[in-house]
């Protein structure tokens, strides 16, 4: 599969909305807690495409897949519970989500293996990332790439499992 993996663009909102907006309730369905307070929402997306920090992940001229990446912004990562495995500079992922009708082929690990590459040329060596802790479909992304488990983060008063993977160029 040829993907394309770039910046998100204000034209792409309604798209990564959509995606979002189905990922949501795939939580909610699932019994998870995760996104269930209102985040993600349509505006925050509309902040990550302005901030230059949204992705989008392309089949053709669909959108399948959508993520968030910050260098160094991530102020919740500062209280972590427990330590990262590194303390220099870091891409901080966020919002990882894949269309509904693409679910099953591996695209999430896609983003985070392009993100990596992003990382790599943007010469920053660590990724660090946070999910639920009733993600287990997250968690074994994580596990199958190397990241480690660092400990517990906290948004909006809930804690997340952190996780970190120190790259290494080839």
């Amino acid at each position: 599969m040829a993907h394309t993996f770039r910046k998100a663009t204000i034209a792409d909102h309604d798209q990564i909305w959509e995606i979002l907006q189905a990922a949501i309730l795939r939580r909610k369905l699932d019994g998870s807690q995760q996104w269930q307070d209102g985040y993600p929402n349509p505006d925050l997306v509309i902040k990550d495409i302005y901030q230059q920090a949204g992705f989008v992940l392309e089949d053709a001229a669909l959108i399948v897949g959508y993520c968030a990446i910050f260098v160094n912004d991530e102020p919740a990562y500062k209280d972590i519970e427990g330590t990262w495995l590194s303390d220099g500079d870091f891409i901080a992922v966020h919002r990882v989500a894949i269309a509904s009708n693409y679910l099953g082929k591996g695209l999430a690990r896609e983003i985070m293996l392009n993100i990596e590459e992003h990382a790599i040329k943007e010469n920053i060596y660590s990724i660090k990332a946070d999910t639920n802790f009733d993600n287990p479909a997250m968690m074994n992304i994580f596990d199958k790439l190397g990241y480690l488990y660092c400990g517990e983060v906290f948004f909006r008063g809930n804690a997340r499992r952190a996780y970190e993977k120190i790259l290494t160029t080839k």
